[in-house]
């Protein structure tokens, strides 16, 4: 599904990724650990093509296609989702005409024609409940007043309409209380298809517990380090980085 391979990128002329490869196949999840500024955001926004980020050199292939070459927009309707540690606020854009917008641009992005009124509506409150959305926030401006909780189980629910093959959870654990990660998590659990694959992006074990990954690997310093299986992530939550850094020479 996601290949990527020697993969550089700076910001403001700073090189923050220092040579990434990472394969994603389907239905595989992948977590990518490490510390504060080892570039685990900036591998998530150059993957969905954040225009404050240039990449100097390397590819990124999706389902075959050159994903560089496409805007943001494109690789979202090609079906990458990007869940953001601090969802953006749209004052005065209602959720329903937002998530309207995107499924349709989406689908004209595939030839298909705009969904009716009704379908929508319907389908809103089908995948709404996945994520125990309260009814009232869905006619609320987009994340406008919304709890940190509220804004993360909204992510969700906009992954749900839209239908993604690959997700990026970009630290969705963070800020939230046990009971809303188990919520969001949940949700996204039930969303999973044999076809769908993610990127879980986080500092530590406890979102893992819920979203099991298949493959973990340790970011530093822009480079991935370390990639092994789940329990991984249990000797990192024991023994913190330190152990790793050691190990690769750091």
């Amino acid at each position: 599904m996601l290949q990527i391979k020697d993969l550089h990128a700076s910001i403001n002329g700073k090189e923050i990724l220092k040579g990434i490869n990472l394969n994603v196949q389907d239905g595989e999840i992948h977590a990518v650990m490490g510390l504060n500024g080892a570039g685990k955001s900036t591998l998530s926004n150059v993957i969905v093509g954040h225009p404050a980020y240039e990449v100097t050199q390397g590819t990124i292939n999706f389902n075959g296609k050159n994903i560089l070459t496409l805007k943001p927009e494109e690789r979202a309707h090609e079906g990458i989702f990007l869940s953001f540690q601090q969802p953006t606020e749209i004052p005065g854009v209602s959720m329903v005409n937002f998530m309207r917008a995107a499924l349709n641009a989406k689908r004209k992005y595939k030839g298909q024609e705009p969904m009716p009124a009704g379908d929508f509506l319907k389908l809103m409150r089908e995948k709404r409940q996945i994520v125990e959305l309260d009814s009232k926030l869905t006619s609320r401006s987009v994340n406008e007043g919304f709890s940190g909780g509220e804004k993360k189980r909204n992510e969700i629910f906009q992954m749900a309409m839209l239908e993604p093959t690959l997700c990026i959870l970009d630290e969705t654990d963070s800020g939230l209380d046990v009971d809303a990660l188990r919520v969001v998590a949940e949700g996204f659990n039930k969303l999973r298809r044999p076809e769908t694959s993610a990127i879980v992006i986080t500092h530590y074990q406890r979102l893992l517990d819920y979203i099991k990954p298949d493959i973990v690997h340790v970011l530093i310093d822009g480079r991935i380090v370390k990639t092994a299986g789940p329990e991984l992530a249990t000797e990192i939550e024991n023994r913190g980085f330190d152990w790793i850094k050691e190990e690769v020479g750091l």
